[in-house]
């Protein structure tokens, strides 16, 4: 297996193992204030997955773009990035 898709793989399922204990979590707790919180952490997870897992893909194909193509994956990156920390 291609080790860049093995390390997207890997924190694709950590992230979903989170979320499953988030819910556990949620569920144990059975109280609204905690699972707020525990929510809230999954929101500080995400983000840092997601551009994790793009990263590692964008590293494994690199060699095989074109600049221009590179140039406007980085463009969309950019509008993700934007998306996410604009308030």
């Amino acid at each position: 297996m291609d080790k860049y898709v093995l390390g997207m793989v890997a924190l694709r399922l950590m992230s979903g193992s989170a979320e499953i204990i988030a819910a556990y979590l949620m569920f144990r707790f059975n109280q609204i204030e905690k699972a707020l919180l525990v929510n809230s952490g999954l929101a500080l997870i995400g983000p840092i997955i997601l551009i994790s897992t793009t990263t590692i893909g964008l590293v494994g194909i690199a060699d095989k773009l074109s600049p221009g193509k590179l140039l406007w994956i980085t463009v969309g990156v950019c509008c993700l990035f934007i998306g996410i920390l604009k308030k």
